[in-house]
């Protein structure tokens, strides 16, 4: 399997623009430029579509961890907090909250270590990752 992404950028790094896409056509030029990426203009960034992809891939290797454990969760909510300083990403900070009545919170924990290591993502990224875990049960 191969899933691609592209970026354009014109202009300078400071007055210049850019966008994404994706292959599947679910983001199309999305732009994005100095002021979205290093000060609160309105917009996205490399570093926000890095943490919804990581929040994504660790949710679903949660699930998967959790199925292998006997456990099919209700709902998995994750955010992902990436910090990016000196011009490299630091930190991924994964807040989850993992809904599955009646679960072994110590299997649950259990799968959630596994799914942080496990994730793809988490694989490919050379970070701090940090997971705050809240079970509702």
């Amino acid at each position: 399997m191969r899933r691609s992404a592209n970026a354009t950028w014109r202009g300078g790094l400071k007055d210049g623009t850019g966008t994404f896409g994706v292959q599947s056509g679910a983001i199309k030029e999305l732009g994005f430029g100095f002021r979205t990426r290093f000060e609160d203009a309105p917009g996205t960034n490399p570093e926000e579509l890095i943490a919804a992809a990581h929040a994504g891939c660790f949710s679903m290797a949660l699930s998967a961890q959790l199925g292998e454990r006997g456990i099919t969760p209700e709902a998995i909510e994750t955010t992902s907090t990436i910090t990016f300083e000196n011009l490299t990403l630091q930190k991924s900070v994964l807040k989850t909250t993992v809904k599955a009545r009646g679960a072994d919170k110590a299997k649950v924990e259990e799968a959630a270590a596994a799914a942080k290591v496990g994730c793809p993502i988490s694989k490919v990224l050379k970070l701090e990752i940090v997971l705050e875990l809240t079970i509702v049960s």
